[in-house]
């Protein structure tokens, strides 16, 4: 048991993936899925979108907002001269073909742009058309799934054995000590756990064998959010023949990816709408017709693990991305490095009393409001400094510190958490 009045650490967990905020989202798929469509989409790019296999060779990249009415609410409440919303990066990647990890159809270079992406969205064709060709000839879903994966894992297996066969010869050299060993019989289960058919993603690693997996950033250790793209009527009426197949070969796996059914034609004729004017009369004759991107946009951010907050004032609203599981610290420390330093901590009031104005004191003064929009991440978030700079301080200082103005947290936990900030 720790000492009375201790309390005891909970140890740091070690993610999959690369450390950092500035991550990106690729998209991937066979050609002719759909993929520059839906990047069209997204990004309201006009990127070519043709009907022939390697319409897309070079990656294109857009960085698109992350729709949040809560930042729409604070926008609106201090009409700052500046607004930026938390954004997410987004890659079309050329489409994979069968052989592509040997190098058929460009593959090399094109799985080198996955392995430049964070995560997946893995677009599946699941409409029939004679006027949209397919590269296998024909529509066949779950094959196409097949394809992409199994290439993704050969090129696993293949960086794994290049980077085995270097560590054993410094292992065997007495280079790196017990350290190199390790690595070795590491990388030799992971070799084996693909070599088996499985994912990275789906495997249970010490966090030794999470730090080797980082640094090797392999293709099916990225998480994957699966876009199923459907026809038009298929899509408003909510039914599709194949989604019950992908389903159940998505559950035979063993894997729990999010599978979310989408229409890019219905997507990209409500672009055109919007961009003649015309889309909200169109929503409100048809109620029911509603855009999914918005949710395809946030489940590719929840599948990286990332979360958002705001700082928010008469000069500025902006979203500022982090990692789920970070502490308030961090979070205050992406804004900037001193504050995770002074961080001190922060009391708590209710996200509808602070919409209403049921405030216990004033705030809407202070330039730095942050909002945290997920339920579980911060425990305190806000930060002040321990003290101000000794050869600046003063008697006045010193009263201005402990005198300073409130800055308030909004939380989709409906808590609002205080902080003291020195500089306001």
């Amino acid at each position: 048991m720790p000492p009375k009045g201790k309390k005891t650490e909970e140890p740091t967990r070690t993610y999959l993936g690369r450390p950092g905020n500035n991550v990106k989202i690729g998209i991937v798929g066979v050609p002719n899925v759909g993929k520059s469509t839906f990047f069209n989409c997204l990004s309201k790019l006009h990127i070519p979108a043709e009907n022939f296999p390697f319409c897309t060779i070079d990656p294109n990249d857009a960085v698109v907002p992350l729709p949040d009415q809560r930042f729409n609410w604070l926008v609106e409440k201090y009409q700052p001269a500046s607004v930026v919303p938390p954004v997410i990066s987004i890659t079309d990647i050329a489409g994979l073909v069968r052989g592509a990890a040997e190098g058929a159809g460009l593959g090399n270079a094109f799985l080198s742009h996955i392995q430049a992406v964070d995560a997946i969205y893995h677009m599946v064709r699941a409409f029939d058309s004679t006027e949209v060709t397919h590269v296998e000839g024909n529509v066949d879903p779950v094959r196409d799934m097949k394809i992409i994966q199994e290439e993704l894992r050969l090129k696993d297996i293949e960086r794994v054995k290049k980077e085995s066969v270097g560590v054993k010869k410094l292992a065997e050299r007495g280079v790196g000590g017990k350290e190199k060993k390790l690595e070795y019989e590491a990388l030799c289960k992971i070799q084996e756990w693909l070599e088996s058919g499985k994912d990275v993603s789906f495997g249970t690693w010490t966090a030794q064998e999470v730090e080797i997996l980082n640094t090797m950033q392999l293709l099916t250790a990225k998480p994957v959010v699966y876009l199923i793209n459907v026809s038009k009527r298929d899509y408003l009426r909510k039914g599709n023949k194949y989604l019950p197949k992908i389903a159940e070969y998505i559950k035979e796996r063993g894997g729990n990816e999010p599978v979310i059914p989408l229409s890019c034609e219905f997507e990209h004729e409500l672009l055109d709408l919007e961009a003649a004017g015309q889309l909200e009369t169109y929503y409100k004759e048809n109620p029911t017709h509603k855009s999914i991107l918005s949710r395809v946009l946030r489940m590719g951010y929840h599948a990286l693990g990332l979360i958002h907050f705001f700082t928010a004032g008469k000069d500025e609203v902006r979203g500022w991305t982090i990692r789920k599981g970070r502490l308030a610290p961090q979070a205050a420390g992406v804004i900037h490095t001193d504050f995770e330093k002074g961080f001190i901590m922060a009391e708590v009031q209710s996200f509808a009393d602070l919409k209403e104005r049921k405030f216990g004191r004033p705030s809407y003064s202070c330039c730095c409001l942050l909002v945290d929009l997920t339920s579980d991440v911060f425990n305190t978030l806000q930060w002040a400094r321990k003290r101000l700079s000794r050869r600046r301080a003063s008697s006045s200082n010193r009263a201005r510190s402990t005198r300073s103005r409130t800055a308030t947290l909004f939380s989709s936990s409906s808590t609002t958490k205080w902080i003291n900030c020195p500089w306001c």
